[in-house]
């Protein structure tokens, strides 16, 4: 069963950073292309990050170019997504996603596999 399951939300103050972590089990994570997307509230979805299966290749959406970081791990199974200079609007969920293109149209695709999401609030 493939499980996706993200880590490290929270809240945290406009300015400040914050590091998820993403853990994939029941596939070949080596070979897969991984992504990052954001649900603001009462909004649709956004890839925000996504990173190639060597990691050599990534992608950045226009809203947190320069301020948020993919990486991943493949000997630990991981994902990560450094998240500097937090504004407000970066507020909402936060899925891992087994796809390197999961969203479409603000909708997740059909066969995106994605994590249970994990919450980041950025408040002061």
């Amino acid at each position: 069963e493939v499980q996706l399951v993200e880590s490290g939300g929270g809240l945290v103050q406009p300015g400040g950073s914050l590091r998820l972590t993403c853990v994939g089990s029941g596939f070949t994570f080596s070979d897969s292309h991984m992504s990052w997307v954001h649900q603001a509230p009462g909004k649709g979805l956004e890839r925000v990050a996504a990173i190639t299966n060597t990691g050599t290749s990534t992608f950045y959406a226009a809203s947190v170019k320069g301020r948020f970081t993919i990486s991943r791990d493949n000997a630990k199974n991981e994902i990560y997504l450094q998240l500097n200079s937090l504004k407000t609007e970066d507020t909402g969920m936060y899925y891992c996603s087994k796809s390197w293109i999961p969203v479409v149209g603000g909708a997740w695709h059909a066969t995106a596999i994605r994590g249970q999401g994990i919450q980041v609030t950025v408040s002061s």
